[in-house]
């Protein structure tokens, strides 16, 4: 059972959130009757079994999805896969997502590098991007996978609508490197461009590991004296640990994602592997969410989640504590939503995701700022 869901979490962190979702399917009886949850003396509750339909807030289209989750076959994936036939695996069974999101949101993409990293720059496919601003985007996939089809979802839908020039960082990730080379390598593309941009110019984001790196890397921007873009996004994420919180538990029984979290004494797969092994995930530059000194230096944050969404409580809590350090927080929580949910180009939530993304960078970074030339 844990190789089970080790396959599982790989999988889904990079995008798959539907095709796990057989544990909704099996609560079929439609009658079950009411019963009150019970409160033990340590305050965890034991929470019946209930049926959960779609949302009355749902778009058709979504709801649409939870009915076809039942007939949606398991990924056949190897949990002790060579890494590369992982990723290779994995970018195939996300194509038509990817030919899909690039259908609807037409780009060009050009494979450069930028201080010695891998980068993708994406531009809207029939016209100039805006020479004003900039946005890095960091891609989804647990540290360890999705690059090839993540950093399309991300970057196309983002470039085509806000006529913007995105980055897209192939990050060193794990099992080849650890903790904080991601960071690092998101910095020195960071540095780059801010020859180029003024930093007011620059917006980063990311979903899933990239809405983690986004806040990771700023928390290191402000370790290191650099001055911070003027805005960044979090989707699917928080500046705290992943699956913590109310949501990792709940969202495991209702959208099934992702297991609960490992009971004590319990071993539970790294879905990242070993990205963070022997790091304090509590620590400053991994959780800068934990830490309100650093969270008072963050630019106006952009945070997206759903209701049936694992990352729904480090979403909620990150925005808090953002509020009370005193920075622009803009929280969105899409009713019925799941992980990255913005993945999927035929929900309207998606849509509505893309276009607030869009609205949120365009009225926060500036444009001709410093003086300097913008513009690869």
């Amino acid at each position: 059972m844990r190789r089970f869901f080790a396959l599982v979490s790989v999988a889904l962190f990079a995008l798959l959130a539907f095709v796990a979702g057989y544990l909704v399917s099996r609560m079929t009886n439609p009658d079950l009757p009411y019963a009150a949850p019970k409160y033990a003396l340590d305050g965890s509750v034991a929470v019946p079994e209930f049926r959960l339909p779609p949302s009355s807030y749902m778009s058709e289209e979504s709801a649409n999805m939870l009915k076809l989750r039942a007939a949606m076959p398991m990924p056949d994936l190897d949990p002790d896969q060579d890494i590369n036939e992982t990723r290779t695996a994995l970018d195939k069974l996300m194509s038509s997502t990817v030919s899909a999101m690039r259908e609807r949101y037409p780009v060009t993409i050009e494979e450069s590098a930028i201080a010695g990293v891998p980068v993708r720059i994406f531009s809207p496919a029939d016209a100039e991007p805006d020479p004003g601003r900039v946005l890095i985007n960091l891609h989804g996939g647990a540290f360890s996978v999705c690059w090839d089809a993540c950093s399309i979802l991300e970057s196309a839908p983002v470039s085509a609508l806000g006529n913007f020039k995105v980055v897209s960082v192939n990050y060193r990730m794990a099992p080849e490197a650890k903790h904080p080379a991601g960071a690092e390598d998101v910095l020195a593309v960071y540095r780059e461009l801010s020859r180029e941009y003024d930093s007011k110019q620059i917006g980063i984001y990311g979903c899933s590991a990239g809405g983690v790196l986004t806040a990771q890397a700023a928390a290191m921007l402000t370790t290191q004296g650099m001055e911070m873009p003027g805005a960044i996004g979090i989707f699917g994420a928080g500046a705290v640990p992943f699956g913590s919180g109310d949501s990792g538990y709940v969202a495991a029984y209702i959208d099934g994602s992702f297991p609960p979290p490992p009971r004590e004494g319990e071993e539970r797969a790294d879905i990242t592997r070993g990205y963070f092994a022997g790091v304090d995930l509590q620590g400053p530059l991994v959780s800068p969410g934990m830490h309100p000194d650093l969270m008072a230096n963050f630019p106006p944050t952009l945070i997206t989640t759903g209701t049936r969404a694992t990352d729904l409580s480090p979403a909620v809590y990150t925005n808090s504590q953002l509020i009370k350090a005193g920075v622009e927080s803009t929280l969105i929580v899409a009713e019925g939503m799941g992980h990255c949910y913005q993945y999927f180009p035929a929900f309207p939530e998606a849509r509505d995701a893309h276009a607030t993304t869009v609205d949120f960078f365009k009225s926060h970074l500036g444009q001709a700022a410093g003086g300097r030339m913008a513009g690869r």
